[in-house]
């Protein structure tokens, strides 16, 4: 059972930091005592995991029509906590993690609904599976009739990230972190005989030798690697695209794969401010602004944003 669940976790490409991956492995085989598990314990995410839903808790009343949004003063709070999976389905991990399939429904429900003037990502997550509804997420940001902010409350990493770079505004915690962009497949084969591993051995079709490549070989190593990168590009385009930026600043001034915190994510342009959870919800609940979607709200302030950050 252990092997076919962790055959499922490595038959997708993920964006997620590498310990997360690791962990999520680790549950999937009831191995508790892995040491990426214990790292997780001591960075503190189950205690951040709590304080963050406490935190969403206080932000107004339940949001009609959602399962886990919150309403004050016109701002729709939805949370976006965790590993981040495709559908509810998914496996997550015990402390918690974020379905795209009922976090687009709450967004969309806050998007309709006439109370809501402002939507406010609220955000600590490391990334997630790498799927269609990861792009459909990221339009419905882009393209929200409702200004969009996210705010990073912890971690805003990997596919996290790329989501929320399509919102009109991110606001970081000065002690948060952003980036981790990149893509990475998780594969092993096992080689040994015995009790400390199983050989393995796959048969494809004479014209499918790309369909397990083996990450031992070079030739392996080479089609994982094309993979990657092709994910990597499309994660690249829309992170520039958010940002009101291009390719290549994403490529070299937003982390180069690591993740830059508070001050320093603003300064490079991956965020726009820094501040507190209270005091942006307490901004953003004052008179809604023109409509127009996020992205085209971000343009009408990209630039005094930009000097801003320089100047930091």
């Amino acid at each position: 059972m252990s092997q076919a669940l962790l055959a499922a976790i490595r038959a997708q490409p993920w964006a997620i930091l590498p310990e997360y991956m690791e962990a999520i492995e680790a549950v999937a085989v009831r191995f508790l005592e892995a040491p990426s598990l214990e790292a997780l314990r001591v960075d503190g995410h189950a205690e951040r995991h709590e304080a963050n839903l406490q935190a969403i808790a206080a932000m107004g009343s339940p949001l009609e029509g959602t399962r886990r949004g919150m309403i004050r003063n016109g701002v729709a709070s939805l949370p976006l906590f965790g590993p981040i999976f495709p559908r509810a389905a998914s496996m997550s991990l015990s402390s918690g993690g974020t379905s795209l399939d009922t976090w687009a429904a709450d967004f969309r429900a806050a998007e309709r609904s006439e109370a809501v003037n402002q939507i406010l990502l609220v955000v600590d997550s490391p990334g997630g599976v790498v799927s269609s509804e990861l792009g459909a997420a990221c339009e419905l940001i882009a393209s929200a009739r409702k200004p969009v902010t996210a705010y990073v409350a912890g971690a805003g990493a990997s596919a996290a990230y790329w989501m929320i770079s399509q919102a009109g505004e991110i606001v970081m915690d000065p002690l948060s972190v952003v980036g981790s962009i990149g893509v990475l497949s998780s594969l092993s084969r096992q080689e040994g005989p015995d009790a400390s591993g199983r050989r393995t051995h796959d048969v494809v079709s004479s014209n499918a030798e790309n369909k397990r490549p083996n990450p031992a070989t070079p030739e392996g190593r080479q089609v994982i690697q094309a993979l990657v990168d092709s994910l990597e590009r499309e994660f690249v385009a829309t992170v520039a695209a958010g940002r009101k930026t291009t390719r290549e600043t994403v490529l070299e001034d937003f982390g180069r794969g690591g993740l830059l915190a508070g001050k320093a994510a603003v300064k490079a342009g991956m965020a726009d401010r820094l501040d507190s959870l209270e005091a942006t919800l307490a901004r953003l609940s004052r008179p809604a602004a023109p409509a127009g979607g996020s992205r085209a709200l971000a343009e009408r302030e990209h630039d005094m944003r930009q000097r801003r950050a320089r100047s930091l």
